[in-house]
């Protein structure tokens, strides 16, 4: 069993390399015009990259708390093994397609050798679902905050974009009642009904079902079980992934500011920016997500930097420096997250 797992974590190690490879060798610029970018950025690209540290630690606890809260009792494993797991776990959900696929199975399989794996496996669901309902949130609340800055005049707002927020809310909601179910019911059990009803896996999914009843349902409890015994850890969980997500957009204002975009500056004109930073970043990452079948989103996050970016007022050559130097960013803590990998 250990040389199993030995050998799914160099095939993971491998996936991530490849992934760098392939994310250096599809800018859709020139190394040269690379290269401006990267001087343009300059000394910004510190804090650019070292926001992440802060990201990654936000996310690190809420996976903590959601941990603490399914397994009813003290935590057993350190702070900085869930925060490296993290990191890893991001940086191969960055390296594979539909997001998810290489990272998750990676943190259960470590996770179980600090604890069951049952309780491994709903943890990490768990976490999962929590970082997917924290998006979800940081999309609805960016919707109002539009709608305020639109009210005093920041912001224009048109037919077409009161539809689009509509459409925005209305895909929120529905998915609020989605998760709702998944915590009330549990997840494992909804997700394998669906699975069955996908032609040519309805055999594969009944079989699993049978082989693996127990666990499944034992599973599901636990997810139900936080939701409904440890409310506490449930909401710490969720405060600390909505948080790392407007922390997030801190990385964004650092580009505004470079390009001297300040809303006139002083702490109304910071405010206002960093306002602007997180709708930058939340029509960016739904516009990706809606997309998030494509490995590392080739192409996806360019265009939605570009089009929220323009959407703002701003240039769309901003939009394009913004969004090449997150995926400059994103290469490098992938690379973190490989070296981490090999880190006992």
């Amino acid at each position: 069993m250990k040389w199993t797992k030995q050998r799914l974590n160099n095939l993971f190690f491998v996936l991530g390399i490849v992934a760098i490879i392939v994310m250096l060798l599809t800018f859709d610029v020139s190394f040269v015009e690379l290269w401006e970018h990267l001087c343009h950025a300059g000394y910004w690209l510190i804090p650019i990259v070292g926001v992440w540290i802060f990201v990654y630690a936000l996310n690190a606890l809420a996976w903590q708390a959601t941990i603490e809260g399914n397994i009813g009792g003290k935590m057993p494993v350190s702070f900085w093994r869930i925060y490296r797991l993290t990191i890893t776990g991001y940086a191969l959900n960055y390296a594979t397609p539909v997001g998810g696929l290489g990272g998750e199975p990676y943190r259960i399989m470590e996770l179980s050798k600090d604890i069951d794996s049952q309780h491994a496996t709903s943890s990490v669901i768990l976490y999962a679902m929590m970082h997917f309902f924290a998006h979800f949130w940081f999309w609805f609340i960016s919707i109002f905050i539009y709608l305020a800055l639109a009210a005093i005049g920041d912001l224009p707002f048109t037919s077409v974009i009161g539809i689009t927020l509509g459409i925005i809310v209305v895909f929120c909601l529905c998915f609020f009642y989605l998760f709702s179910r998944g915590y009330k019911n549990g997840l494992v059990k909804y997700v394998l009904g669906v699975v069955a009803n996908i032609p040519g896996l309805k055999r594969w999914t009944l079989r699993f079902w049978a082989r693996h009843a127990e666990a499944i349902e034992n599973i599901d409890k636990q997810i139900v079980a936080l939701h409904h015994q440890d409310k506490k850890a449930f909401y710490k969980s969720l405060l600390l992934e909505y948080s790392s997500r407007v922390l997030q957009s801190t990385e964004v204002m650092f580009m505004l500011l470079l390009f001297g975009i300040d809303c006139g500056g002083g702490w109304d004109g910071l405010t206002l920016t960093f306002l602007h930073s997180i709708l930058i970043v939340a029509f960016t990452t739904l516009f990706a997500n809606l997309i998030g079948f494509l490995p590392m989103q080739l192409g996806v996050q360019e265009g939605g930097f570009v089009l929220s970016i323009a959407a703002l007022g701003l240039s769309a050559a901003l939009g394009i420096f913004v969004s090449i130097i997150c995926r400059v960013r994103e290469i490098i803590w992938i690379a973190i997250g490989m070296a981490l990998m090999k880190v006992k």
